[in-house]
């Protein structure tokens, strides 16, 4: 079958490769999209970095929209400056499926350096721009970007603001604590207070401001903002909010129970055995298990106690939980007394 070469295509010219690889050049100039996608293909199982400006150019130029998909696809892993940008170009493409396969790729970037370039678009204008590039930083903690990253959490636009306080977290950094505890207690969007609220746990000092945000966020109405207070509460192991994680433990919903649970573990908590106690008799195992395994965690005669009372619970899972409780306390009862000697 004789290929026809399409007169709109522009698919360049490699000088520096061999003979061998210009049959790929003559398919991508192909008026039939499959053609294309396959040598795509072909050209990406290469993995060789000569061929990178063959996926450059598919990713930003190709008609055909599968084609531009499978190269941004195909660009992931690939840190250099110009995959990058061609992949960042990509974030304007009509298409809402080239749009959130160039946001994946983009996001799979490793290297601290690949920062500034992400850098130099974070205040472009469209909202899709900023969320891939936002998140992309995340896990790069880009401190050099700080001041550009605080702006965008108070952006207008709910999901740029949930990508910015995601990566504000990230960067844990002492002076972003206060701007993400002030975000607990005034955003608007639940999901951008929920973000923030689990970026507290960075904080190496639990400050008033950080405390009270917590107590905001925990007695909040969207059940899912406090279960992130309980949880970041157990994280920081802040003793100081005991009493109202107690007080949580009577929470309507279960979810928010575990989560409080938990949390009065980790802190060791002296004071909750009576609601811990009524909670052993939930109907949920899962939290029955989760008082089993925060008793375990507290120790102590009254724990102990209390585990015995609730050694034939129903559930095989709770059973273990209790099993595995007390022969923690009983180990740590062994430790203490050989100490002691």
């Amino acid at each position: 079958m004789r290929l026809s070469l399409s007169q709109g295509l522009n698919y360049p010219e490699i000088d520096t490769l061999d003979d061998d690889y210009f049959a790929y050049w003559t398919q991508l100039n192909q008026s039939d999209e499959r053609v294309r996608f396959v040598a795509i293909l072909n050209i990406a199982d290469e993995e060789r970095e000569e061929l990178l400006p063959w996926l450059h150019y598919a990713v930003q130029h190709d008609p055909a929209e599968l084609v531009r998909l499978e190269a941004a696809k195909r660009l992931e892993g690939w840190e250099d400056e110009a995959s990058i940008k061609a992949l960042v170009t990509a974030l304007y493409d009509d298409s809402a499926h080239v749009v959130d396969t160039a946001t994946q790729s983009l996001s799979e970037v490793k290297q601290s350096q690949s920062a500034d370039v992400l850098g130099q678009f974070l205040d472009q204008p469209q909202v899709p721009v900023k969320i891939a590039i936002l998140r992309a930083l995340k896990p790069l903690r880009a401190v050099q970007l700080y001041t550009q990253i605080e702006a965008h959490t108070a952006h207008e636009n709910a999901l740029v603001r949930r990508e910015a306080v995601s990566a504000l977290s990230w960067l844990q950094q002492p002076q972003g604590i206060d701007v993400l505890a002030k975000i607990v207690e005034k955003e608007t969007d639940v999901e951008t207070r929920r973000i923030a609220t689990g970026g507290l746990a960075y904080a190496k000092k639990a400050t008033p401001i950080v405390q009270q945000a917590l107590q905001v966020a925990l007695v909040a109405e969207d059940w899912q903002l406090r279960v992130e207070s309980a949880l970041t509460i157990g994280r920081l192991k802040l003793v100081a909010l005991e009493q109202i994680l107690i007080d949580s433990l009577q929470d309507d919903y279960w979810q928010v129970r575990i989560a409080t649970v938990r949390s009065l573990g980790l802190i060791q908590s002296q004071h909750a055995f009576e609601e811990l106690a009524l909670n052993f008799n939930f109907e949920i195992s899962n939290l029955r298990k989760e008082v089993a395994l925060a008793l375990g965690e507290i120790g102590g005669d009254q724990a102990e106690q209390l585990l015995n009372q609730h050694a034939e619970d129903p559930d095989p899972e709770v059973r273990k939980a209790i099993r595995i409780s007390l022969n923690q306390i009983q180990d740590k009862q062994i430790r203490e007394n050989q100490h002691a000697e």
